[in-house]
């Protein structure tokens, strides 16, 4: 894990995790409820709303962290099949952490755009956490993602 920190690859960890960031941003909408925010502070959950975005920061750090990982490790191993299944798990949690949003209550995400193409009507504000159980799932999958590429 100490290669990460060397200069080449801290760079790709800060240059994907701000693009994650911005890429989330835009999907989920965020940059409109930023607006509301200010407006309705009164009704809003501080802690939910603070806890989903540390969990989005931690998020992007984890999705970075794995690509530059499974960058490093394809290039040690030089064969694909090896780095497969962790590569897997990260894509996946990757496109779950875009598919929350950054907040899974107050803003639009993936999911409840492609439903609706079907007519179906979707928030993470029916589940019982309000979507922050989804977030922790995706961090989790994450970290076993990053634990399977560098085991030994």
């Amino acid at each position: 894990m100490k290669i990460l920190l060397k200069k080449p690859y801290v760079f790709w960890l800060i240059l994907i995790f701000i693009l994650y960031l911005i890429l989330n941003v835009i999907f989920s909408g965020f940059y409109n409820t930023i607006q509301s925010i200010f407006i309705y502070y009164k009704t809003i959950e501080w802690f939910k709303l603070g806890f989903s975005i540390l969990l989005t920061l931690i998020i992007g750090v984890l999705v970075s962290i794995n690509a530059v990982s499974f960058y490093i490790k394809y290039k040690e191993r030089k064969n694909l099949k090896k780095c497969k299944e962790a590569g897997v798990l990260g894509g996946v949690g990757t496109v779950g952490g875009l598919i929350t949003g950054v907040c899974p209550l107050c803003v639009t995400g993936l999911i409840p755009l492609i439903l609706s193409l079907f007519g179906i009507s979707f928030s993470f504000a029916v589940l019982p956490f309000g979507g922050i159980e989804i977030q922790i799932l995706i961090a989790i999958i994450l970290s076993i993602s990053l634990w399977m590429m560098w085991r030994k």
